[in-house]
């Protein structure tokens, strides 16, 4: 995994910030190696003086570092997440799938995987395991915008909890969807047979031990089969 430098790291961890090459090279004295006195399941990033990164600092630190997952706190904050395990990214990979069955024949969007990310009006840049974009929407956006990250909302959203996930942070984060303007949301913690859903409008409701689950709203036909994601691997 290559590691571009960062900025300030949240529990005193330092490193050099996020920067284009020529300042990068200015600020070279200033770089320290990563330490980790403890086990940490994701690096919240920031530059020393607090000073937000622009959206193409974040887009070129991204660039340079394909194997991170990463994402972006309405704060300004990046945020390295764990890779996923085999079950996660099994469990994923079914909604992608069926997901991505539904949308060819509905045909009324396009469905996206884990690699898609959107930025969302508070300034968060987010990046769900599955999520469903209009036509409609995806069409406000010219061609060349479509290369980068979306800048827009996606209908519908689906995040697989891992292993490494907290429950609290995960809703937390469906309620960031929403707040948003995700019309529905799903959280699906395969471990536990439950599936926590979000609609915009709404109290968030807990489906457990269901062999499939209904989309509503915007996704209304599509139909998640969860009996292989419950046995996964």
């Amino acid at each position: 995994m290559r590691l571009q430098p960062l900025g300030h790291l949240s529990g005193g961890l330092e490193c050099a910030s996020s920067v284009p090459p020529r300042a990068a090279r200015d600020n070279v004295d200033t770089m320290q190696a990563l330490m980790f006195p403890e086990p940490v399941s994701t690096l919240a990033v920031r530059r020393q003086g607090r000073e937000q990164f622009s959206d193409a600092e974040y887009w070129a630190f991204c660039e340079a570092n394909p194997d991170l997952r990463i994402e972006r706190t309405a704060q300004g904050e990046i945020v390295v997440m764990p890779p996923s395990g085999g079950e996660s990214d099994y469990r994923s990979s079914e909604v992608i799938t069926d997901l991505k069955n539904w949308a060819r024949i509905d045909g009324r969007g396009t469905a996206f995987g884990s690699s898609v990310q959107f930025f969302l009006p508070d300034g968060s840049g987010l990046s769900p395991d599955a999520a469903w974009v209009s036509h409609e929407s995806l069409n406000r956006l010219t061609k060349q915008q479509r290369k980068k990250f979306l800048r827009l909302v996606p209908e519908f959203v689906v995040e697989v909890l891992s292993p490494s996930d907290d429950l609290k942070e995960a809703k937390a984060k469906m309620e960031l969807w929403i707040a948003n303007g995700v019309e529905l949301a799903w959280l699906i913690d395969g471990d536990a047979e439950t599936v926590h859903v979000y609609r915009k409008g709404h109290m968030p409701k807990t489906r457990r031990h269901v062999a499939e689950l209904a989309g509503a709203g915007p996704v209304a036909g599509f139909v998640l089969k969860l009996t292989p994601i419950w046995e996964g691997l």
